[in-house]
Order: C-alpha cells, then structure tokens, then sequence
C-alpha cells in the first residue's frame, strides 16, 4: 500500500471511510442540487452508463477478491476534483461537466481493468 508522503500513514480503514465519504457527499450533493439544474438528457445517459460500468466493477470485485473494491487512482480523484468545480458551472456551459464526464469514464474503465487483471489496490 502507498503511504503518503506527509505522514507517512494510511490505512485501509482510512481507505474505505475516505470513499464512504465521497460518495455520502456526492449523494447529498446529487439530492440537493440536481432538482434545480436543467441537465441535457445525453448527459444523462452518459451518467448511467459510468453508473453501470462502476456497478459491474463492484460485482466483479465481489466475486474475484471477496470484497468492495475502492480504488483511490489519480483518474477517481481527478474526476471528483473536476465534478466539485464544474457542478456549479453547468448552468452557464457543459463543457466543464463533459470533461469530468470524460475523466470519470477513463477513471471507471481503468478500476474494471484493475478488477481484470487481478491488481488490488484496497
């Protein structure tokens, strides 16, 4: 496991409470903000497609390591950096969210070819 350089300390506790976080935040972001924002509908397709390959990922961790799978890559914490900037920004322009769309993509497909080729990263 990769320490980080500060402190040298991380631990896998840490880990899972660092995604329970994240995606506690998102979801309270998500219920919050998403009502008011008129949102294209191929962003939306786009969404559900990240959703299902990040579900896929989840069942195929399950059944090859026996547990969750939470990747902390530089794509995942890239894509919630770009999420948190470009959220407020979709009412003026979709390119900010496109991006992080994009990167979110790459960061999803990057966690099933880690499944894939059995690198875990927990």
């Amino acid at each position: 496991m990769k320490k980080s350089t500060r402190k040298q300390a991380e631990s896998k506790t840490g880990s899972v409470l660092d995604s329970i976080a994240d995606l506690s935040f998102v979801a309270c972001c998500a219920i919050q903000l998403l009502p008011t924002m008129s949102i294209p509908s191929w962003l939306w397709i786009w969404a559900g497609i990240i959703v299902i390959i990040k579900i896929v990922n989840q069942i195929s961790s399950l059944i090859i390591f026996k547990k969750f799978y939470l990747p902390h890559t530089i794509a995942n914490k890239l894509t919630g950096f770009l999420l948190f900037i470009a959220v407020p920004t979709i009412n003026w322009s979709i390119i900010p969210i496109a991006i992080a769309a994009i990167i979110a993509t790459f960061a999803a497909i990057q966690e099933g070819y880690y499944i894939g080729t059995r690198r875990e990263i927990i």
